[in-house]
């Protein structure tokens, strides 16, 4: 490992979830090429399948995407990658899918798809969870009969004191607001309200403030902007792919500069490039990941890693910067089940 080489952490599916991965396991990223190299397991954890981090603190956080009873486990992070266990909770739900910390550090925030439900866990001032002190349960359902029979949480999104939450089962990207004394959410309702079948799985915001929503079940990304009242009105939307088939879109990554708009593409296997002028995307490009199912990807500098779940794989591609296009950069990394990855740097160095 070189004095400079940044860390990756890998999550993925365990035998549990009928995957070959083995836990969480570290890569390092050498910052002057992209290039990526494994370094081996580091936790031996069941089916990590997100990772996340606390803001000030080198603690590291998975979900067990486990059912019926999901767990969230955390670990703390020495400088070399090495991972010690620091604490686990079962989350109340089954197979939670995302989790993220609020700004403030204080709790932490888990998705449960399987049970539609958001667990609350209050964090000491090591970063380690407590009992949860609250669990949000979603509702509602939509038209497609085998994905939206009722709520799937699939994501935690902290803005300031509130949570957006996007609803798979229900077609709605949910606000909440959190009490930081009692470690409670309230609901508001809902900040999208998506067409029928959407099935919202991930949202980003650019930064003039457009909420861009990936439909995992109607194939498309749609944008919304804040109105007078600061709820959020639909302003537009594009397919993801050009490709014939089903496609299930999973990951959006939106670039610093604000100019690009990625998205993975499952069944196409593609990244789609789109421009974004602040008022429409315009998908202008699409790259295939040399693998299948796209499941999650990350933008660090100028590259685009992606986890291909089925072909059990990284992809490493390279961003023109005038263009935006992303192309691949050598032959896939093989890495066991990846579905998520997790860029780590020492706080306060990017």
């Amino acid at each position: 490992m070189g004095a400079n080489d940044e860390l990756v952490f890998v999550g993925g599916y365990t035998a549990d979830k009928g995957g070959d991965g083995e836990g969480i396991v570290l890569l390092t990223r050498d910052p002057s090429t992209g290039v990526l190299s494994r370094r081996g397991v580091v936790a031996r954890t069941p089916s990590p399948s997100f990772l996340a981090r606390h803001p000030s603190l080198p603690v590291l956080y998975a979900v067990n995407e486990l059912d019926p009873d999901g767990a969230v486990s955390a670990f703390t992070v020495a400088a070399d990658g090495s991972l010690t266990p620091l604490a686990g909770r079962p989350t109340g739900g089954s197979d939670p899918a995302h989790l993220a910390v609020m700004p403030d550090g204080r709790h932490l925030l888990v998705a449960n798809y399987g049970t539609g439900s958001v667990a609350v866990f209050p964090l000491d001032d090591e970063g380690a969870p407590g009992e949860h002190s609250d669990l949000l349960g979603l509702k509602g359902s939509g038209p497609v009969a085998d994905r939206q029979a009722g709520p799937h949480a699939h994501m935690v999104f902290p803005v300031r004191d509130e949570v957006l939450i996007a609803d798979l089962g229900s077609d709605k990207v949910w606000r909440a607001r959190l009490d930081p004394v009692l470690g409670r959410l309230t609901l508001l309702g809902s900040a999208v309200a998506a067409e029928p079948g959407t099935g919202p799985r991930h949202v980003r915001f650019s930064p003039d403030g457009a909420l861009f929503v990936v439909g995992e079940l109607s194939g498309d990304l749609t944008w919304w902007r804040p109105s007078a009242d600061g709820s959020l009105a639909p302003a537009g939307r594009a397919a993801t792919t050009t490709a014939s088939g089903e496609n299930y879109p999973s990951e959006i990554v939106v670039r610093p500069d604000g100019r690009f708009v990625y998205v993975a593409n499952r069944g196409a296997n593609t990244i789609a490039t789109f421009t974004w002028d602040g008022e429409t995307a315009a998908l202008v490009a699409e790259t295939p990941t040399e693998g299948d199912w796209p499941r999650h990807m990350i933008l660090t500098g100028d590259h685009l890693y992606v986890t291909n779940q089925r072909s059990q794989s990284v992809t490493t591609l390279r961003i023109d910067a005038e263009t935006g296009v992303p192309a691949p950069q050598g032959a896939p990394l093989a890495e066991p089940t990846p579905t998520s990855l997790l860029r780590w740097s020492v706080i306060g160095r990017g």
